[in-house]
């Protein structure tokens, strides 16, 4: 079974496919706006999401934008698309912490500095007295040696 990442297509298909010609799917490799996966004998091989990128790159230029222009988007499409995944990851860690310190008072204290400099112990939500000079200091739980 073959996902959409799966190198299958040599250049002659995934150019068919893109509707481009070979030679115009290496430059592109040259320029780093397609990476296709190398086999032995460094043979390039395409994916489905190589081709579907090969053909919004193509669109793309059609509309006037240039090969750097095209390469600049590709480039910040894959860094929100990175953060995007660390949001989810951030998120789901964040839930998780939650879950496990619900009803663990202990594990959910808030530490303050307080006005003589001690250390005062604030319950999830509260905050320094008004007129306090207080540093509230928040330090997120260590999972994993992290």
């Amino acid at each position: 079974m073959t996902d959409e990442f799966s190198p299958v297509f040599v250049i002659s298909v995934a150019a068919e496919l893109a509707d481009m010609h070979p030679q115009t799917l290496r430059q592109y490799d040259r320029l780093g706006l397609v990476r296709p996966q190398r086999q032995r004998g460094k043979h390039r091989r395409y994916s489905q999401r190589d081709v579907q990128a090969l053909r919004e790159i193509q669109r793309l230029s059609k509309d006037g934008v240039s090969l750097e222009g095209i390469k600049r988007i590709i480039e910040l499409e894959n860094q929100v698309a990175a953060l995007r995944s660390r949001v989810t990851e951030l998120s789901n860690e964040l839930e998780q912490t939650r879950l496990a310190t619900r009803g663990h008072p202990d594990l959910s204290r808030v530490f303050a500095a307080g006005a003589a400099g001690d250390v005062v112990t604030l319950a999830r939500g509260q905050r320094p007295r008004a007129r306090s000079q207080a540093l509230v200091i928040w330090q997120p739980s260590r999972k994993n040696g992290r």
